[in-house]
């Protein structure tokens, strides 16, 4: 295999991808409002309890309606996937990591058609769309080359009379959970990584973003991915979450999305059922209250600015690692507001589809959970610098939203609020500023603006964060250049995309045999 190279992002100033993206959208368009069934053991089963997958930029508009599992289909989806493994864990690696590379090819040929459904289904203008099929993509060729990296054992201590060998085995059955803010990209790279090491999966998509899973189902099957190795599971936390991490077959647990679910995930997961042979692994990404810390000692007030507002606004702030809180020196405090609101003002929010700056926030929910946040930042003594209102749009469309004069302990600046909300808190030092991005209970990203070394080299040590950049945004990690994955209520530390994932997925076997005669 060639050496990993991160997949190219589309440029679509060029008029043959514009024209290419139109074509996709109208063939995706041609599709909506389907029925899709689960699939267990490559049985495709249609249940009368549907999930309507809705256009969040057009409420009218259906996307899907993907049928929801019962209790009874999920205990025999692990149960298949529990079979499953007892075979599939003999399969080479090499094997094992063809199908990765046959899938990242075919979804490579079809990158429009796999961002449109984004584009309809969670949100995500052109580029969005486009930059998550990209790191899907990465995800399944980065995670190729790792496998048959980890097949080839480690050198251990050499002595006389013995040869010792460790190998890397797999878990089992796991039960893999994404989120639906990077519906394609972060399911992709949990479930490949689950089974290119020799597990079998439970997949259970989230509610919000079913059709763009089922479509990456499509693709495992086109490839020839043997029944049961991946099980769809789509359904209601509720009724079937807790059962799918509670089951005594389940042996590991790999999930994305909110700390409040995750803790309760690391919670059942804890305890032991009956029936249980091993202690289960949970791998959970929980967010972040992510802050950018902006010094008055600056190349460019500008540049830093154009990162806060990439980084709050890109994806309408639905982004664990996105631009929550922004520490600004008092030095430079005044002007550099004027100029987030400024460069906000300039976000033009519509229809994904019309590839706008800002699109629609995923639900009706989670549109109004933002509007109470704006209203309590106010009532705490925050003051609208740009925003807090909601568009003329048939939609859940939130105007990009900057509130200054925060302080450090109020709601906004310590709550996750996953949207396109902006808090900006003053800070009398560098220093002090370091206290400030440090005053949550997250630790996922940020960033530190400043030319000065010294302060540069603090950052470094004292920013507590698993991803920190140095003047630039804090979004946009890379598959294999930046592994990604925080401290703290952030999660535990995963550090997908990176070279220790995939053991998160594998357990060590030691091997010595004394030599005989």
């Amino acid at each position: 295999m060639k050496p990993f190279k991160n997949e190219a992002f589309t440029d679509f100033t060029k008029k043959k991808n514009e024209s290419a993206f139109l074509e996709a959208l109208e063939k995706v368009r041609g599709e909506l409002g389907n029925e899709y069934p689960l699939i267990i053991d490559g049985e495709k089963i249609f249940t009368e309890d549907k999930i309507s997958s809705i256009n969040p930029s057009n409420v009218s508009q259906v996307v899907g309606k993907v049928s929801k599992a019962t209790p009874e289909l999920a205990n025999r989806a692990i149960e298949i996937a529990g079979a499953k493994f007892e075979e599939w864990k003999h399969v080479p690696a090499k094997k094992r990591a063809a199908y990765l590379l046959k899938a990242a090819r075919l979804m490579r040929k079809r990158k429009f058609e796999f961002a449109s459904w984004m584009v309809f289904e969670v949100g995500k203008n052109w580029a969005e769309a486009d930059g998550d099929v990209a790191e899907a993509i990465d995800f399944m060729e980065f995670y190729a080359r790792e496998m048959m990296r980890y097949d080839k054992g480690i050198k251990l201590v050499k002595i006389k009379g013995e040869d010792n060998r460790q190998y890397y085995i797999p878990l089992g059955v796991g039960v893999v959970i994404p989120p639906w803010n990077f519906p394609l990209a972060i399911l992709v790279g949990m479930t490949t990584a689950a089974f290119v090491t020799g597990n079998t999966v439970v997949l259970k998509p989230s509610s919000d973003s079913p059709v763009i899973a089922y479509k990456f189902m499509e693709l495992l099957e086109e490839i020839g991915l043997p029944k049961g190795v991946v099980n769809f599971l789509p359904g209601s936390g509720g009724l079937i979450g807790d059962m799918l991490v509670a089951h005594p077959l389940t042996r590991f647990i790999s999930f994305t999305g909110s700390r409040e679910v995750g803790l309760r995930i690391n919670e059942l997961a804890a305890k032991a059922q009956p029936g249980q042979k091993w202690i289960k692994r949970v791998t959970a990404e929980m967010g972040g209250k992510d802050a950018i810390l902006v010094d008055d000692e600056l190349k460019s007030i500008e540049d830093a600015a154009a990162g806060v507002i990439s980084s709050a606004f890109g994806f309408q702030g639905q982004k664990c690692s996105a631009c929550s809180r922004v520490i600004v020196s008092e030095k430079i405090y005044d002007k550099f507001v004027d100029l987030l609101a400024d460069k906000a003002a300039n976000i033009k929010v519509g229809p994904a589809e019309n590839n706008p700056g800002m699109a629609a926030v995923i639900n009706k929910r989670s549109e109004e959970n933002i509007l109470k946040y704006i209203s309590k930042a106010v009532e705490e003594g925050g003051r609208i610098a740009f925003g807090g209102n909601k568009p003329d749009e048939n939609g859940y469309f939130i105007n990009p939203t900057i509130i200054a004069d925060v302080k450090p302990g109020d709601t906004i600046a310590q709550e996750e609020i996953f949207g396109p909300v902006l808090a900006v808190i003053k800070t009398k030092d560098f220093d002090e500023g370091l206290q400030i991005v440090n005053g949550t209970e997250y630790g996922l990203t940020g960033a530190a603006y400043s030319k000065n070394k010294k302060k540069v080299k603090k950052a470094y040590r004292d920013f507590f964060v698993g991803n920190l950049y140095i003047n630039r945004k804090c979004t946009g990690a890379l598959v294999g250049v930046h592994p990604f994955g925080g401290f703290n209520m952030s999660g535990t530390c995963s550090k997908a995309g990176g070279f220790d994932y995939l053991l998160l997925f594998m357990q060590t076997k030691i091997v010595a045999e004394k030599k005989l005669g």
